[in-house]
């Protein structure tokens, strides 16, 4: 019998597919979306930005209540949320007088509903999953971020050409539904409430999970939370990284058909490279941190591989968009986008590092940064573009990923935030 946490965390990774494929849908529906209403690549960027500002704005609310109301209640809730708002988008008539701003709304609220998935799943992880085993845990988790984005323009763009672009995101709530009602039904807050769990399990659960910890909750401290070199430099670094991605996520496909001139089914099929490289290298990177850490401990395995994987990004980035052919050009962005989901891992992982109780509210604040970055980059990127050009769009990337791997040179996840001292792991 297949372990209950195991199954948790697979349901974990089809609830973080299902909410990237409801929020990348509009990347692939976005031209014929545009057409219809009469958009602008700008006014475009600003509906894909609406989302993101939702997203971020309510992340450290969405790891309150994750707490507050339980990670079971909130994903249920918040899956149900995000449905019916992906559904709002197919019922935004294209006569409107405010058409614009009506989809700027829409996307807003699902940004919202998407919020509580991370700080949710942080809770199951944290309550479910003993410390040995949770690299690999979020490795699964997180590689659905790439499985969703990239299952997007296949099967999207199947559906967009047989029955319009409004089906899409019919047939995305319903998905998202079903996946949602599982979840329910199989999901438990705490192990020993789940009538599976095997005494075996429970037993190897509580042995691998930290109890030596008081109970009580301490206030969070967010004077020293804000100050502190550790988190500004990550939050600075999960900004670019969220900059360079969501170029992937709103722009790439547009950028293959409008610039590279590959026709809508072409297209579909070579956007998902940069995902699927995303997803084996979101795997890949759990599996390659934890083993730098134990062989040369966590100052350098921590830091040591995102340096690597975003001057690589950069170098990946600049090469693919002076590239002449498109399918090169299209394999060597694909390489950038799985090289900085390397580092996807040591972003998560060092919070736990050096925040201690308080990784929760550290790593909102540092996936806030990440999501304004990509709010920016859904707009900027196709002004960029308009004015100066793709490769000058791509330039720009590149430069913000060099400037995060130099923020992680600031980063020591041997310090706590509580007072300096070392963690248990680095003693």
């Amino acid at each position: 019998m297949v372990p209950v946490r195991f199954l948790l965390v697979f349901l974990l990774f089809l609830l973080s597919t299902v909410a990237f494929l409801d929020r990348t849908n509009i990347s692939i529906a976005g031209v014929a979306l545009a057409q219809e209403y009469a958009l602008t690549q700008i006014q475009l960027g600003w509906v894909f930005s609406a989302f993101l500002l939702g997203y971020a704005g309510f992340q450290i609310p969405a790891g309150w209540l994750a707490v507050r109301l339980g990670p079971r209640n909130i994903l249920s809730l918040g899956v149900l949320w995000w449905g019916v708002f992906t559904a709002l988008t197919a019922l935004v008539p294209p006569t409107a007088s405010h058409g614009l701003t009506m989809l700027f709304l829409v996307r807003l609220g699902l940004g919202i509903g998407e919020s509580v998935v991370y700080p949710a799943a942080n809770q199951i992880v944290a309550r479910w999953v003993p410390v040995q085993e949770r690299g690999k845990a979020n490795g699964w988790i997180f590689a659905g971020v790439g499985a969703g984005a990239g299952l997007t323009p296949p099967i999207l763009n199947a559906i967009i050409e047989s029955y319009g672009w409004r089906a899409s995101f019919w047939f995305c709530a319903v998905v998202g539904c079903i996946v949602g009602l599982i979840w329910y039904i199989v999901a438990r807050d705490r192990p020993d409430q789940h009538p599976r769990v095997s005494d075996a399990e429970l037993e190897h659960i509580r042995a691998g999970i930290d109890t030596s910890r008081p109970a009580a909750r301490t206030p969070v401290p967010w004077r020293r939370i804000f100050s502190n070199r550790d988190v500004l430099a990550l939050t600075i670094s999960y900004f670019t990284f969220g900059y360079v991605v969501w170029i992937f996520f709103s722009w790439f496909f547009i950028y293959l058909a409008e610039v590279r001139g590959l026709n809508l089914k072409t297209s579909a099929l070579y956007s998902m490279l940069p995902f699927i490289a995303m997803t084996v290298c979101c795997l890949l990177g759990g599996v390659i941190n934890d083993a730098i850490v134990k062989r040369y401990g966590l100052r350098l395995g921590r830091c040591g591989l995102p340096v690597i994987a975003l001057l690589l990004t950069a170098v990946f980035l600049v090469f693919g968009s002076i590239a002449n052919s498109a399918t090169v050009a299209t394999l060597v962005l694909a390489g950038g986008a799985g090289a900085i989901y390397l580092s996807q891992s040591a972003y998560w992982s060092v919070t736990a590092d050096f925040a201690g109780e308080h990784a929760g509210v550290v790593s909102g604040v540092m996936n806030m940064g990440c999501q304004v970055g990509g709010a920016i980059t859904a707009s900027l990127t196709p002004w960029i573009a308009a004015e100066l050009g793709w490769k000058s769009a791509f330039f720009v990337a590149a430069a913000l990923a060099v400037i995060g791997a130099v923020a992680w040179l600031l980063v020591d996840p041997t310090r706590t935030l509580e007072d300096g001292r070392l963690p248990r792991s680095a003693a």
